[in-house]
């Protein structure tokens, strides 16, 4: 099945759009559980309040950090983070259903969802690691190695995400 062009998704029945919306933030929801349980076994990971941080800056012009935790803190950088993670995860639903096709939708399959989902690993690695001090791929980090090996399996889990949200919604249809 050929992908239909990216606008073609503004024109899909709202039905659609939303189904889309709720995969995104299923998916997300699913990744945040896997990274609470990696929390709780003692596995740091990224406070969602530097992705707030990060975006906040951005609106005064900065937007690359030597450090993003050595940032200047902003108000609701939190609320801010949390808001722009959810919507990154909507916005990786609706990327998904463009390279499968709407028709992925009715008959969703793990491998356009797992393969994009671990394709989004290429956005922190090369977009948000470089910009808040951590080098391409966290490679100015203690651990790069683990840490390129952690991301990865996130970004599996968020896949896997997208196929279980999907699945699910079409269970209930």
């Amino acid at each position: 099945m050929t992908s239909p062009p990216p606008l073609l998704l503004l024109a899909l029945p709202r039905g659609v759009l939303g189904h889309i919306a709720l995969i995104g933030v299923g998916a997300t929801a699913i990744l945040d559980l896997w990274l609470m349980a990696l929390r709780r076994a003692g596995v740091p990971t990224q406070p969602m309040a530097w992705i707030g941080r990060w975006v906040a800056h951005m609106a005064h012009g900065r937007f690359a950090h030597a450090s993003i935790g050595q940032a200047p803190a902003v108000r609701g950088e939190a609320l801010l983070g949390w808001l722009v993670h959810y919507a990154v995860g909507i916005a990786f639903a609706a990327l998904l259903v463009v390279i499968a096709g709407p028709g992925w939708l009715l008959a969703p399959s793990w491998e356009p969802a797992v393969g994009v989902g671990i394709a989004t690993v290429l956005m922190p690695w090369f977009v948000m690691q470089p910009a808040m001090g951590a080098g391409v791929a966290a490679s100015r980090t203690a651990a790069p190695f683990q840490n390129r090996l952690r991301n990865l399996v996130n970004h599996f889990v968020f896949g896997v995400g997208l196929l279980v949200s999907a699945l699910v919604l079409q269970a209930l249809r």
